[in-house]
């Protein structure tokens, strides 16, 4: 059976924000009952962006993840409401608002933060994929219909079609170890969770190209990179490890540093010769 699938790039994100307002304009003072009661006007961020900030002068990576609700295949919401949370056959997870007056509860019942209290209606809330426009005959949502950049795309999938795509773009799943199993996957997850060692490259009194580093974790990660026009080299999606930063260059003796990645880090300025 296919199902509802939202494929965030956080590569291509720039924190435009369209996704916000997109979702501030389809959702606020607008009552799409059953499907949703009108959202605040402020407080509630049914789609967010989080942001981290990596490496440290002169590389800084400023990266941006969109989210919203997971549509969990294993939603502890649904396990808490006892019939107060429900999951349509499309994929879609959505709050019974008869039922879920007063549960406050049901806030703190979500592991992403994606459920937000309003007072004013006396339920809690959270994105629903659009579906009042979906069961009008829409194939996106407010905010992947105006991501100018293509970083939140929208699909209807069955499970052989979702796993192949995984594999062919190397999707994951934010926050895997909390084993809810979501529907909204990311590529480029790496630039958001984990760490880079980048450093640059002189050879005479010129930037350095196609040098080889290679970056080799004492757990058995490794990772291989050649320095680019600017001679500047960055090995990307480390997890915390002591490294052994290998650099090679023809005619020239290597290079070696040891490094205890907690962080990521610019090694600085290295002279090959």
């Amino acid at each position: 059976m296919k199902k509802w699938v939202m494929i965030i790039d956080v590569a291509k994100c720039h924190n435009c924000n369209n996704c916000f307002m997109a979702c501030k304009d389809e959702h606020v003072d607008n009552d799409w009952t059953p499907v949703s009661r009108p959202q605040p006007r402020h407080g509630h961020r049914w789609r967010d962006i989080a942001r981290t900030d990596r490496g440290q002068y002169p590389l800084i990576d400023i990266v941006y993840r969109p989210g919203n609700c997971m549509m969990c295949e294993n939603a502890p919401c649904i396990d808490a409401g006892s019939g107060a949370v429900i999951r349509r056959d499309d994929g879609i997870v959505l709050i019974v608002n008869e039922m879920a007056k007063g549960r406050r509860d049901l806030v703190e019942a979500c592991p992403y933060g994606a459920i937000w209290w309003n007072d004013a209606e006396n339920l809690p809330q959270k994105c629903t994929f659009c579906a009042h426009l979906l069961d009008q005959g829409w194939t996106d949502t407010r905010c992947s219909q105006v991501c100018p950049t293509g970083a939140t795309v929208f699909r209807f999938l069955d499970n052989i079609e979702l796993e192949a795509l995984i594999r062919e773009e190397g999707l994951e799943c934010y926050r895997d170890d909390l084993g809810t199993r979501p529907r909204v996957i990311y590529k480029n997850l790496y630039r958001f969770t984990k760490h880079f060692i980048a450093g640059s490259l002189i050879y005479g009194d010129e930037c350095c190209e196609g040098a080889q580093v290679t970056v080799a974790g004492e757990t058995g990660r490794e990772s291989a990179v050649c320095s680019n026009g600017y001679g500047d080299f960055r090995a990307d999606g480390l997890v915390p490890d002591a490294y052994t930063v290998t650099i090679s260059y023809p005619g020239c003796t290597d290079i070696v540093r040891k490094v205890t990645l907690e962080e990521s880090c610019h090694l600085g300025e290295f002279t090959l010769g």
